[in-house]
């Protein structure tokens, strides 16, 4: 098969979506912004949270995906490294979320390759924004996807956060933020922990407190399920990149966690 070739006008350059389109492929809804009718019975994820601390951003959710009043899948993955610098957690419709965050990991990596440079972090949020604008039409149809995406900027080394809208409107959160169906209650644990430049292990017990504490009041958030040994996801971006927490580490902090809670008196 030949390489395309197109004219000065044509060109999609960097941009890996619009080369899609400008070869005809038959695309996911997400590229070509089509939507059907009203789509009912479809599986939803739930809480995410981003925070910064000394060394860059700590971003986790759980593991939950309802359908319904029903739990549809109890370990979905719902934090992604975006690229090496920069991570994507997802909240809302299942399926067109996961779809999303891999054309965006395509995309990061296609412009790096055509370019020859990483994209700046504004510039990611940004291309992601354009993603969640042209899922709009599905939005319409009841699959809203409103993602989290955080990241290193290199450049003025530091920690980034920034929410989204469901019409693609990107805003930049100085401190933390969280979305989902229990975002409240995390942005509220965070919101009474947080302070100015915090350690990495304060940083990632605070998720974890935050996501604990969204669980014990959002049906649709799971906690932890320490029968199944199923914990919400937890990872880091700094200057030497994104990193997994490992669950070890997530284990044993819940046990903490939840024995400090029996100690107080309250119920884990």
């Amino acid at each position: 098969m030949s390489l395309p070739l197109f004219t000065t006008t044509d060109d999609p350059g960097p941009d890996f979506a619009g080369l899609i389109r400008r070869l005809r492929v038959p695309t996911h809804p997400l590229i070509n912004g089509t939507g059907a009718a009203p789509v009912e019975g479809f599986r939803h994820g739930t809480t995410v949270v981003a925070l910064r601390f000394a060394d860059g951003v700590v971003m986790a959710g759980d593991r939950r995906a309802t359908e319904g009043h029903a739990i549809a899948h109890r370990a979905m993955e719902k934090v992604f490294p975006a690229d090496r610098y920069s991570a994507v957690a997802i909240a809302g419709a299942a399926g067109p979320a996961v779809e999303m965050v891999r054309l965006f990991q395509t995309q990061l990596e296609h412009y790096e390759k055509v370019e020859g440079v990483v994209l700046s972090l504004e510039g990611k949020a940004n291309q992601l924004g354009q993603m969640v604008r042209e899922h709009l039409p599905m939005a319409m149809q009841g699959l809203a996807v409103v993602p989290l995406f955080a990241g290193f900027d290199l450049g003025r080394r530091t920690g980034r956060i920034f929410t989204y809208d469901v019409t693609g409107g990107h805003y930049e959160e100085s401190e933390y933020n969280a979305t989902g169906s229990g975002g409240r209650d995390a942005r509220t644990t965070i919101k009474l922990g947080f302070r100015e430049g915090l350690a990495r292990d304060e940083a990632v017990e605070l998720a974890i407190q935050s996501l604990y504490e969204a669980a014990d009041e959002d049906s649709a958030t799971g906690g932890p399920d320490l029968i199944r040994g199923i914990y919400p996801l937890v990872a880091t971006v700094t200057a030497a990149g994104f990193a997994s927490v490992g669950e070890e580490e997530v284990a044993e902090r819940f046990a903490s966690l939840i024995e400090r809670r029996r100690t107080e008196g309250r119920q884990p």
